[in-house]
């Protein structure tokens, strides 16, 4: 694991709770990137699916491969 995730860096409030992370920006491109992926994953979580033979069979058929 990342440093930066192992030990992120806080601020706190006037009360010591903490209230933002700091973060380097390429771990926050990637966090951001990871949340993309998984929202992609949730939105297509209902589509049919093909097994890897009848998407090959397919594409074939169609001259792209």
């Amino acid at each position: 694991m990342n440093s930066a995730l192992s030990n992120p860096k806080y601020i706190t409030d006037e009360h010591g709770r903490k209230t933002d992370v700091i973060l380097p920006v390429e771990i926050y491109a990637e966090l951001l990137e990871d949340l993309a992926d998984l929202a992609a994953v949730a939105e297509r979580r209902d589509e049919t699916t093909l097994s890897h033979s009848n998407l090959k069979g397919t594409l074939q058929a169609d001259g792209i491969l």
